[in-house]
């Protein structure tokens, strides 16, 4: 999206535009949140994807696999000993 889009700081805060950066009324923004916004549905969705994942190698399945660990380490080195 345009860096205009859902602004609530800097210089476009309290201007609606769609997610391609046009600007709209309030009114029109008022009519078309729903479709540029996450429904509740929506929400929960991703809520339902992040789970917490605690096991040592193991890595959440939203999150993105790092190539490698902390100074070249594998992923399932053992940074913390207790």
């Amino acid at each position: 999206p345009s860096p205009r889009f859902r602004r609530t700081i800097g210089p476009w805060a309290g201007f609606h535009f769609d997610p391609a950066g046009k600007a709209l009324t309030a009114e029109e923004w008022g009519r078309r949140r729903d479709e540029f916004m996450p429904s509740e549905a929506d929400r929960a969705h991703v809520t339902s994807l992040m789970r917490r994942v605690v096991e040592p190698g193991k890595i959440a399945g939203w999150i993105a696999p790092p190539e490698r660990g902390i100074n070249a380490q594998p992923l399932d080195y053992e940074y913390v000993r207790l």
